[in-house]
């Protein structure tokens, strides 16, 4: 369900409770130890989440300039990019303000659970992607067959939440804290803030320069929360 937004504030859509596996699934050959070991997570509570990446038209409305990594001639209706943690933070504080809700980034096992949509496959339509699907650049062979670039959010489809770019254009961050793995992970949805490896997020979804191996449902990285990278944006959340 869509969600009413205050003026001008990122559309968002109502995911709502349920149940899932967490990881990686036993017929994806591409799975790490990082995506292991597959766990029942409970999402306790329904959440909001935006959806779509946070545009560089909506990172405006907050702020005077762009991240540098932002390219003049991808702004407007491209993900904003190039923006560290303490950044995406700032940027939840003063919609926050501005709206009267408390945003947020989404957890790990939240951003998963929306990003499959209930669906347990590799991919959240199947066992395969291609450039119909969404903006990546190598096939597994090392080709590149996509576009090379961002583009416009929601220029692919979206998953049966409602959710567009989940995979693809740009990875996101989350409010994880970094773990090598998911022994001991939470078992409700809620993040892990402590423990892993300080100063490390955990980062989800796969980007623009990417091949199919990383956009998959269960895929998961670290990044320094100093990062300023060009494949990097994230979305916000909000708990209902």
């Amino acid at each position: 369900m869509t969600l009413a937004s205050p003026v001008r504030a990122p559309a968002m859509v109502a995911i709502p409770p349920g149940t899932y596996l967490m990881g990686g699934v036993a017929e994806d050959k591409f799975v790490s130890a990082v995506e292991l070991p597959r766990h029942s997570v409970t999402i306790q509570s329904g959440f909001a989440l935006g959806t779509t990446p946070v545009t560089c038209s909506q990172w405006m409305e907050m702020f005077d300039s762009l991240p540098s990594a932002c390219a003049p001639e991808l702004a407007g209706n491209c993900p904003v990019v190039g923006v560290t943690h303490a950044d995406t933070q700032r940027y939840l504080h003063a919609l926050s303000a501005r709206d009267g809700i408390s945003y947020r980034l989404p957890t790990e096992a939240e951003w998963e659970y929306a990003c499959r949509a209930s669906g347990p496959t590799v991919f959240p339509n199947g066992t395969r992607l291609t450039p119909a699907d969404a903006n990546f650049l190598y096939d597994e062979n090392g080709d590149p067959i996509g576009l090379g670039k961002l583009t416009p959010v929601a220029c692919y489809p979206a998953n049966a939440f409602g959710l567009f770019d989940m995979l693809g254009n740009v990875c996101e961050w989350t409010s994880d804290i970094w773990h090598p793995g998911f022994d001991g992970a939470p078992t409700d949805g809620s993040a892990r803030t402590t423990g892993g490896k300080p100063g490390y997020r955990a980062i989800r979804g796969g980007a623009w320069d990417h091949l199919p191996r990383v956009l998959r449902s269960s895929w998961r990285d670290w990044a320094p929360d100093s990062a300023r990278w060009d494949n990097l944006g994230f979305r916000i959340a909000y708990t209902i």
